[in-house]
């Protein structure tokens, strides 16, 4: 019988086909295990602002952050009105995949479009509040997986294995700049135009989300916020602070971390962490946990007493009374208008800036101050002109000349006010160039002078021919 190879065990090829090990990636819990979200939220309207336009809630089904835009347009309108018809996803979806329910990315989409729908009807009803809009960025749980919807520059991000990744990408100016190459991550954080979204919930322009789904494994964390945190804080202090403690003591962590970067934005912060059903049910924080309403949709009043979120590091979230400061007067009119309103820079961009009043007038006062001003110039232009003299020629003959030797198209700007009897062809040939150009002089009587001098030196009449 003849041998073919790999019928002896013990026979060692030279070089097997090995297959491709998978790349290493999230291990899925067994089939039948459910997660379970642990969470907790946390909005503060920060150190310059005087209330909050963000808006937040997490529950066991459901993490959304919210931030308003639209300064004097109450943007806080636009948040509270998102989260208020978010907050319906919050059910229990059944199993992954039940028949005839529709998808986690369907309900998304459904819950963004409505939420864009209501804020486009209370924009009908109430038209100063026209120019409002607000980020929405969801994150819908249906017990293995997170259906995540996005719009605008709030952020959602995961912790695993110790490392932070960005899930969203932000709809703003900056973004595109930094997609094509033109600004690194780190200028866009100090760019002027950093707050400029291109995307939003506005009832107006048609809500286009960004839509995927992420399988979880027990042991992630989620983090969901506003800009007012991943504007100032980078992916190694946002990582950092994620590798600590419950969610409770990250989310306050979080808070009070973008409050001493700088942050003079209201700040929200949603940390879930995913852990398995029989865990949460041995967990008695869990037991107590309930859905959280926070920001501009929760109502809350900044009367709260001071150190609501005390607990470590001896201090509070930095809720503090916001900075006096005075407006500039060249602001638009929907931010100057309220003098208790610190100067933000975000406001600034975003406020809707009304029709100017009395327009006709400001014109009309434009065009009396530009009359004035050419009126003041000709004037003195007029008098300069009659304080000047020069030396001449008119009709061959020496003559003294009011005014300056120039004009314009249908104005003479000299006249002659002394003819002379010195011919200019009696003069040497240097002082005839001298007349014909124009002695200019500083009056008449030296304007005489000059004449007197130009006699003296005349060629003698046998030069002259006459």
């Amino acid at each position: 019988m003849t041998e073919t190879p790999g019928d002896d065990p013990d026979e060692t090829r030279e070089n097997p086909v090995v297959p491709a090990a998978p790349a290493p990636g999230p291990v899925p819990p067994p089939p039948g295990e459910t997660l379970a979200l642990h969470y907790s939220a946390i909005s503060d309207v920060g150190r310059v602002r005087k209330d909050n336009q963000d808006s937040g809630y997490a529950g066991p089904w459901l993490l959304t952050v919210c931030d308003g835009v639209g300064g004097a347009a109450r943007g806080d309108i636009a948040s509270s009105t998102a989260v208020s018809e978010l907050r319906n996803l919050d059910v229990d979806p059944g199993p992954p995949g039940t028949e005839g329910e529709p998808s986690l990315l369907d309900r998304v989409t459904l819950a963004l479009h409505g939420a864009h729908e209501e804020i486009g009807r209370l924009v009908d009803a109430d038209p100063t509040i026209n120019g409002t809009s607000t980020t929405a960025t969801v994150a819908l749980f249906d017990g293995r997986r997170v259906g995540i919807g996005h719009v605008g520059d709030s952020r959602a991000y995961l912790f695993r294995d110790n490392e932070i990744s960005q899930l969203t990408t932000d709809h703003t100016f900056v973004q595109s700049l930094i997609d094509e190459g033109r600004i690194t991550e780190a200028e866009a954080r100090v760019h002027p135009h950093r707050n400029l979204i291109l995307k939003a919930l506005d009832g107006i322009h048609e809500a286009e989300p960004d839509l995927f789904v992420l399988e979880l494994v027990d042991g992630d964390r989620l983090f969901l916020c506003s800009d007012g945190a991943c504007g100032v804080l980078v992916d190694g202090r946002l990582a950092d602070i994620l590798s600590m403690g419950t969610p409770d003591y990250a989310a306050v962590e979080l808070v009070r971390a973008s409050l001493e970067a700088g942050s003079s934005d209201n700040v929200t912060c949603i940390v879930a962490d995913v852990v398995t059903a029989e865990a949460a049910a041995a967990d008695p924080a869990y037991a107590e946990l309930e859905p959280m309403l926070v920001g501009a949709a929760a109502e809350l009043k900044r009367k709260l007493p001071r150190g609501l979120f005390r607990g470590h590091r001896s201090g509070d979230t930095g809720e503090l009374e916001p900075v006096d400061a005075e407006i500039p007067d060249d602001l638009p009119y929907a931010v100057a208008s309220d003098p208790l309103r610190p100067v933000d820079p975000e406001a600034v961009r975003y406020a809707p800036q009304p029709r100017p009043r009395y327009t006709w007038l400001r014109r009309v006062m434009a065009l009396v101050i530009v009359v004035g001003i050419l009126w003041i110039g000709a004037a003195a232009a007029w008098s300069y002109v009659q304080r000047q003299y020069y030396v001449g020629e008119a009709d061959g003959v020496v003559v003294i000349h009011h005014g300056i030797d120039a004009s314009l198209p249908g104005l003479d700007l000299s006249e002659v006010v002394v003819v002379t009897t010195l011919r200019v062809d009696e003069l040497e040939e240097f002082d005839q160039d001298m007349v014909r150009e124009g002695i200019p002089v500083d009056d008449l009587a030296e304007a005489r002078d000059r004449v007197e001098e130009l006699s003296a030196k005349r060629m003698p009449a046998d030069e002259t021919g006459s």
